[in-house]
């Protein structure tokens, strides 16, 4: 009976292998990886720290308990939180020492080791962690990626008990697996961000943190508008592998509009903005020519993000954005804009709205949420506009964990 469960276990972590290779966006990767490594441990909730500038940063976390509360649980996706790699808590020693741990009651912890458990999160959160099992994340080459720790493992009467021998075995091969992964989806992200940074020699506005926000408010919004339309789960989690990154690509085709105008200090005249307009149009040349569902989205987010609803946005029906003479058409309106760029719009917007910039002060919280208001059904999509303010207290989450 052992041996076939172990075998299952086996043929469970080989599928998921097989799963999370398919996946490009980190916290894609992090929100799969931890989904599998709950479910084939029973665990209730879990958390993902990876190594950076050594330390553990908090990166990724699921709580079934706190999630079936609504959006409110959402929020500690983006809890901002770091651990220094030492024996004084629980998964700095696990990274350390590249140990295992499983713990059966956190808050029965003997004096006798180095580590405690930091009760902070359960006090804030009304929750009561009792088992622990946290495993460190490493490469075949013995490099620490991080470390996984899943939390409250769950007998089938929805008991919390403690982790089994075979968890453990189960969560220590899943966490080196996940490892390899992980590192290969920090070098696709690190490329998009050097992207950025290029365009940021051109903009100094278009910087690491905008993106950043623009592109975690972007899934939360469409998380929230796909399950409004009853789309399944799965849909929205390949939705979601894509569009993190694409959204952080929307003004990509910037690098190619004049310093004069992207630098001047004050408004743009008629004849400016009409090129500064051309943004869009370079942008979706940057990803035209290749068919993956990958840069179909970033040629359709960069070219369609700054049209309006009502249709009076740009750079409006372009029949072929190669072409060596472009006229701005007739702008796209509802349901001809892709919901991608629909949803970028209003991130966009948003973040540009809540952002000192050089040539003027952020606005108040109260009188950018009154202009959204204002330009629903005008500027955005009522749809998405509702979607964004039912999560509005997880939009301010990301704000906090991206500051500039």
């Amino acid at each position: 009976m052992e041996l076939r469960l172990r075998k299952n276990n086996i043929i469970d972590i080989l599928k998921i292998n097989e799963k999370i290779s398919q996946v490009r966006d980190l916290y894609s990767l992090l929100d799969l990886v931890l989904l599998e490594a709950r479910t084939i441990t029973g665990a209730d909730a879990g958390s993902i720290y990876l190594v950076r500038k050594n330390k553990l940063s908090f990166e990724y976390v699921q709580n079934d308990s706190l999630m079936g509360k609504g959006m409110k649980g959402q929020k500690y996706l983006y809890q901002k939180q770091e651990i220094e790699i030492d024996n004084t808590s629980v998964a700095g020693f696990v990274a350390l020492n590249k140990k295992q741990l499983n713990i059966r009651d956190a808050y029965k912890i003997k004096g006798d080791v180095p580590y405690s458990f930091n009760r902070s999160f359960d006090e804030a959160a009304s929750y009561r962690t009792s088992s622990i099992l946290t495993s460190p994340m490493v490469t075949i080459e013995n490099q620490l990626v991080g470390v996984m720790q899943m939390i409250n493992a769950k007998n089938g009467r929805g008991k919390v008990v403690s982790f089994s021998r075979d968890d453990a075995i189960v969560l220590s091969l899943l966490a080196n697996q996940a490892a390899s992964a992980i590192e290969k989806a920090k070098m696709t992200r690190e490329i998009i961000l050097r992207m950025i940074r290029i365009a940021e020699l051109k903009d100094p506005e278009e910087t690491g943190t905008h993106v950043n926000r623009v592109g975690a408010y972007a899934i939360e919004i469409y998380r929230q508008w796909a399950r409004k339309q009853d789309i399944k789960e799965e849909k929205i989690k390949r939705m979601q592998d894509v569009l993190r990154m694409t959204a952080m690509l929307h003004d990509a085709g910037k690098v190619a509009i004049s310093d004069a105008i992207l630098k001047k200090q004050g408004s743009l005249d008629s004849l400016e903005f009409e090129h500064m307009k051309m943004h869009t149009v370079f942008g979706a040349r940057l990803f035209k020519d290749s068919n993956t569902d990958w840069d179909k989205m970033a040629a359709e987010i960069a070219l369609n993000h700054h049209e309006k609803w009502d249709g009076s946005g740009y750079p409006g029906h372009i029949e072929d954005v190669n072409a060596h003479n472009i006229k701005i058409g007739e702008g796209k309106q509802g349901e001809e804009i892709p919901i991608s760029a629909r949803i970028v719009a209003l991130a966009d917007v948003y973040d540009a709205l809540t952002s000192s910039r050089s040539y003027k002060d952020s606005w108040p919280e109260a009188k950018v949420l009154d202009y959204i208001e204002q330009e629903k059904g005008k500027h955005f999509d009522p749809v998405v506009v509702e979607s964004f303010m039912e999560i509005y207290e997880v939009i301010q989450a990301i704000r906090e964990k991206y500051k500039n």
